[in-house]
């Protein structure tokens, strides 16, 4: 199933392989990546879809784990 990823991430070394890492390390393989800094200068808004046979929930909550990660939401894409 494919999953659309809204993530709000700061701006810091490593803050998006860090994300694909998690993505990837949870069972899920990334499709597109796109992305631009907020207005403020210290923040990046990307949005990612991923595609994977396990439930979006547990990469929901890794994600949100990380340090660089300020807010995320994943929905299904239709």
């Amino acid at each position: 199933m494919r999953y659309r990823l809204d993530l709000t991430l700061r701006q810091a070394e490593g803050a998006l392989s860090r994300v694909l890492g998690t993505a990837e390390r949870r069972g899920f393989r990334p499709l597109a990546v796109e992305g631009e800094a907020r207005a403020d200068g210290d923040r990046w808004h990307l949005q990612m879809t991923v595609e994977g046979d396990r439930s979006a929930e547990g990469l929901h909550q890794q994600l949100a784990k990380l340090y660089d990660c300020l807010e995320v939401q994943v929905q299904p894409c239709l």
